[in-house]
């Protein structure tokens, strides 16, 4: 059983809101490179669109009433959003779920050291990465670095054409007789993705007070202190505090003759979550409360405060139910029991160079919609939520009633390997609950390619889901 491929569906006039729709994405994956940019991206326009800050009413004591939109921001890394309807929220909510970390290489607390003449930096990889992928790549810097006293210091560098960028060397071909007979995981190992930021060593006057032995041992790294503190305002220490993601440098793009693709950084998931945020914007007016919950960790198994198993997101639905007319546990329980959720995150685009890591009947195509995963896991569905024949039934008459094009999919063959998504932590309330995305190729990869048609239909799927779903 196949569908139709999206681009042949299309009227001129979808194919110019389809291009509308991606260049501002593109231009939100340009900016977004981390969970914190994403997050102040996300609420200045949710803002803009009439969002109000949750924890602000909850200090003032302001009652919430249909129409009512408010958000909360969980440190800074994770925002959700509540459009309140007319049905009670008892009766459950429409909630669309995705996360905005990326997998990428994290500076360590004490990072800053010399070798060889260089300086350079000490990393460690977060979420699932090809570590040979990292090497001989245009990188930038992003992150905070919190000092003492309080303030905060936001660095992005490598991303202005004008800005210096940093890379991980590689050991040139002529000399990779041992290397190039390793196995692909073990080519390039974890504590070899130090990034190389230096190589001129600072100038020292002789008999000046800045004539030191320790200067004479690491001019190099010294120099890179030197112009951390001039220009930034950052000592060596402050690192301790500093959160710094090391990210491939560059804008995202459009890819293909046709400029029918989108290649960049971070589609997995920032996709769906624009998508998704997106949708909540263009619906409005809801009979049955419409949720985002745009989260971070899920790349590391969902973990700590800004995860989704933190209580986060309970915690917030209590308070909005204190708000709308109060709260007890068993409103609550109820409340979360009746929901109906996508899962939205990204499946594995069909690729014909890695056909045999694929069931091709089975597969998601790029540019043939939206993908509706029934379960993904591991092998014998391990770590899966696995949603039931029922809800499925009803995500496919939503999707029809709106002309959505969506295709089913799983990840690849069965003992290829899997994956997860925050659809099972979900599932634990007791709601119905699905994965739902965008097919990716180059998934977890420095740059990951998109059909812009997927994007859009994804989108109109999530607008479809937040206008149609309802208790089952």
């Amino acid at each position: 059983m196949e569908n139709q491929n999206t681009w042949e569906k299309y009227t001129d006039e979808q194919i110019s809101a389809c291009d509308a729709f991606c260049k501002d994405y593109i231009d939100f994956l340009s900016s977004g490179k981390t969970e914190r940019e994403c997050t102040e991206i996300i609420k200045k326009e949710i803002e803009e669109a009439g969002y109000t800050d949750l924890d602000r009413l909850i200090d003032s004591g302001e009652q919430l009433k249909k129409g009512d939109k408010v958000y909360r921001v969980n440190m800074n890394k994770g925002v959700v959003m509540f459009n309140i309807g007319e049905d009670p929220l008892t009766e459950g909510m429409n909630i669309l779920g995705a996360h905005i970390d990326s997998p990428r290489l994290d500076l360590k607390q004490n990072p800053l050291y010399a070798d060889g003449g260089f300086a350079l930096m000490d990393t460690h990889y977060y979420g699932g990465i090809k570590k040979y992928q990292y090497v001989a790549l245009p990188l930038a810097l992003h992150g905070v670095v919190c000092k003492k006293d309080g303030s905060t210091i936001t660095l992005n560098i490598g991303e202005k054409p004008e800005d210096p960028v940093f890379f991980v060397s590689d050991l040139l071909i002529h000399l990779a007789q041992k290397q190039m007979v390793k196995k692909a995981s073990e080519v390039i190992e974890g504590e070899a993705l130090d990034i190389i930021v230096g190589n001129k060593p600072l100038k020292v006057e002789e008999g000046s007070e800045k004539e030191n032995d320790e200067n004479k041992e690491d001019p190099v790294k010294n120099g890179v202190l030197a112009i951390l503190k001039r220009d930034y305002g950052i000592d060596e220490e402050d690192f301790l505090s500093a959160e710094l993601e090391v990210v491939p440098a560059g804008p995202a793009r459009e890819a293909g003759f046709d400029r029918s693709m989108i290649l960049s950084y971070g589609q997995d998931d920032r996709v769906c979550a624009y998508s998704s945020y997106r949708a909540m914007l263009d619906v409005p007016d809801v009979k049955r409360t419409s949720c985002c919950i745009l989260v971070d960790k899920e790349e590391i198994g969902s973990v700590g405060a800004t995860g989704m198993q933190s209580r986060f997101f309970e915690n917030t639905v209590a308070e909005v139910l204190a708000l709308a007319g109060g709260y007890d546990d068993l409103k609550l329980r109820r409340c979360l029991a009746r929901s109906t959720m996508l899962s939205s995150d990204v499946n594995s685009g069909f690729d014909p160079l890695y056909a045999s890591a694929y069931d091709k009947k089975n597969a998601s195509f790029l540019g043939h919609g939206i993908v509706i995963n029934k379960y993904t896991g591991a092998r014998g569905k391990s770590g899966s939520n696995d949603a039931n024949a029922e809800y499925l039934a009803h995500l496919r008459d939503i999707f029809e009633q709106e002309d959505v094009n969506y295709q089913t999919a799983e990840l690849g063959k069965v003992d290829q390997g899997g994956g997860g998504t925050i659809a099972y932590i979900m599932a634990l309330y007791g709601m119905n609950v699905i994965d739902s995305g965008v097919a990716v190729l180059n998934m977890h990869a420095p740059w990951e390619a998109t059909s812009k048609a997927d994007v859009y239909e994804t989108e109109r799927g999530y607008v479809a889901f937040l206008k149609h779903a309802k208790r089952l």
